[in-house]
């Protein structure tokens, strides 16, 4: 399941949420979420035993948060009546892709790893915290609705007059990835690097769009998800 996210609402939580990860639970989610791109990365690039790798280390990962936190969660969490119902939700969609992966279904356990990332940004934004997996959420997003009308926006004058339109939404969004960025990362030459790549990604569909060239918008919009995933599959 893809998060399809009406802009202006996402706009305002990003906007509003303002707490930041300086609570133990939202710590121990960042921690488990390493291994869980890393099954999300590998099950899109259908590599068997790296995805069960994967897979085994967010299974892990996520099950000592539980184990931990889901009877007496603490603030901001405690509040939270779904908190428990939230951890173990996530608990069965990694179960879930664990026996697609064991039968060779990558891009179904893909899928419905999709669903966790879900469940955890919606865990989230009940309890006012929001961190910087929560704009590459938002960026990828509107990455994969452009993706999902490239036929209509790239076949037509009208179509490539709408991608010039939508092309503001993943504009701003790029830009927050770099203004929202964390001060540990905005030293951290790799993530500089990556970032970089993404950017690049986006300059290059914004000025196809503009110079109404469909060729090369088509190109540029297949060429989104490669700076995306290598940024999210390290700092996502």
């Amino acid at each position: 399941m893809k998060l399809i996210v009406n802009f202006f609402v996402m706009l305002g939580l990003l906007a509003c949420l303002g707490a930041r990860a300086a609570d133990p639970v939202t710590e121990a989610i960042t921690q488990a979420y390493a291994p869980y791109r890393a099954a999300l990365f590998r099950t899109n690039s259908k590599a068997q035993a790296e995805s069960e790798q994967a897979m085994a280390q967010a299974r892990q990962a996520w099950q000592s948060i539980v184990d931990r936190y889901a009877a007496a969660p603490p603030i901001p969490y405690d509040k939270d009546p779904e908190f428990s119902a939230s951890l173990q939700a996530v608990a069965k969609v990694y179960e879930q892709a664990t026996g697609e992966i064991g039968q060779g279904k990558l891009p179904q356990a893909h899928e419905t790893l999709e669903q966790a990332r879900d469940i955890m940004a919606e865990l989230r934004r009940r309890n006012g915290v929001i961190v910087y997996s929560d704009h590459m959420n938002a960026y990828h997003a509107e990455m994969e609705h452009l993706l999902e009308q490239e036929a209509a926006l790239t076949s037509s004058a009208q179509g490539l007059l709408n991608l010039v339109k939508q092309m503001g939404v993943l504009d701003y969004l790029a830009k927050r990835l770099r203004s929202e960025a964390p001060k540990a990362l905005q030293s951290d030459a790799e993530f500089a690097a990556a970032l970089q790549a993404l950017e690049t990604s986006v300059t290059m569909l914004h000025r196809a769009a503009m110079n109404q060239n469909a060729a090369a918008a088509k190109e540029a919009l297949g060429r989104l998800k490669g700076p995306y995933s290598r940024m999210f599959l390290k700092f996502g």
